[in-house]
């Protein structure tokens, strides 16, 4: 089974991914590390990243997905997946991939992301990100403002 953990940058994908992936026994992956250094560049210099950057991207995750499910690995996946049809790209017609869901105040992941050292992704681009979100119709939403703790025993119970 593959979980895609979504949401916008600083909403906790990273730590509640590799939380859950820990309790459950399984692999961890995080998007962030499939980008070309050309998208890392942009979003260190607060540039949005638009389609034609992302497709390449999302190509090399939906590769990653098929080799994973053909080894009959388990993984929890931290990936922004912002728009539905980044979504459906990923999951297409698979039951064995499911999406969760953080979701915050935009107050909340703004404080997040001014406190965070060494990561790429500028708080500039948060805006540029809430105003590309997609919300999805078929996920587990989960609150952000619980602790990291709670949402990881709660996804437990979910996934394991």
């Amino acid at each position: 089974m593959i979980v895609i953990i979504m949401g916008v940058s600083g909403s906790g994908k990273t730590t509640i991914g590799k939380l859950l992936a820990e309790s459950l026994g399984w692999e961890f992956q995080d998007a962030d590390d499939f980008h070309s250094s050309a998208n890392i560049e942009k979003m260190r210099l607060g540039i949005p990243l638009d389609d034609a950057d992302r497709i390449p991207w999302l190509q090399d995750i939906r590769n990653a997905i098929a080799q994973w499910l053909q080894e009959n690995r388990n993984v929890v996946l931290a990936c922004s997946a912002l728009k539905a049809s980044y979504r459906q790209f990923l999951v297409g017609d698979s039951s064995d991939i499911k999406i969760v869901y953080l979701k915050g105040a935009d107050k909340i992941i703004q404080k997040r992301l001014q406190e965070r050292q060494s990561h790429f992704m500028s708080e500039k681009l948060l805006n540029s990100q809430f105003n590309t979100i997609e919300e999805p119709n078929n996920a587990i939403y989960i609150d952000i403002s619980q602790p990291p703790e709670e949402i990881v025993n709660f996804l437990k119970t979910t996934f394991g």
